[in-house]
């Protein structure tokens, strides 16, 4: 994890203008933040981890929120935002003659993104309910792009007539929900269970089919 959150810092931030105190912080932060979350990690485990003064931090940040702002507004703006969006059009540029195909390479190129920014997934995952601003980026950056192409998608498998006919945002929904919810799993919840992902992917891929596609 330590060599993700170092990428992170390079991407993120001019390193010529972070003092190597500052870097140490950040360092720690994203650590404690993504393993902990932001209400129980306190300024004095940070600090003891990046090895300075808990005055120190305060020196460069008023609070602790402001360092968690200092931290997740550039990574939502810079990193999560465009790597999601634009990650993803390796899936949503390409036709998938079936609904099936499609949600089985939507799951892996979701997997694939988690993986590499997991200490970054956990602290939005955690933070986005309870900081408004952060939450208003999100949908500003993400949701609202990959929502209505993942909607002009689905509507397109209706119209061949691979999905029951049901509002297509509430398709879209749904199609989320249940792919995003076994990935948490996955990879927040219960990360060292015995998971065979080949068979977990097919089953996720055959629940929502059997909420969502039609019947022959």
């Amino acid at each position: 994890m330590f060599e993700q959150e170092e990428m992170l810092i390079q991407q993120l931030f001019d390193e010529e203008k972070l003092t190597e105190k500052q870097r140490k912080i950040l360092l720690a932060a994203i650590e404690s933040f993504s393993e902990k979350g932001f209400a129980s990690t306190s300024t004095s485990e940070i600090a003891k981890k990046a090895g300075v003064a808990e005055g120190t931090i305060f020196r460069h940040y008023k609070t602790k929120k402001e360092l968690l702002m200092a931290i997740v507004v550039p990574i939502m703006a810079k990193v999560v935002g465009p790597y999601i969006v634009n990650d993803f059009d390796k899936v949503l540029n390409k036709q998938y003659e079936r609904i099936e195909d499609f949600l089985r390479a939507a799951i892996e190129n979701r997997r694939v993104v988690i993986q590499k920014l997991l200490p970054v997934v956990k602290i939005m995952l955690q933070e986005i309910p309870f900081q408004p601003e952060l939450k208003e980026q999100f949908i500003d950056l993400v949701a609202k792009n990959l929502f209505g192409r993942v909607s002009h998608i689905i509507e397109g498998y209706q119209q061949k007539g691979q999905i029951i006919e049901m509002p297509v945002l509430s398709v879209a929904r749904l199609v989320i929900t249940n792919i995003m919810g076994y990935l948490f799993s996955r990879y927040i919840l219960f990360p060292d269970a015995p998971w065979d992902d080949e068979l977990e992917t097919e089953r996720t891929v055959q629940f929502i089919m059997n909420g969502l596609g039609k019947r022959v």
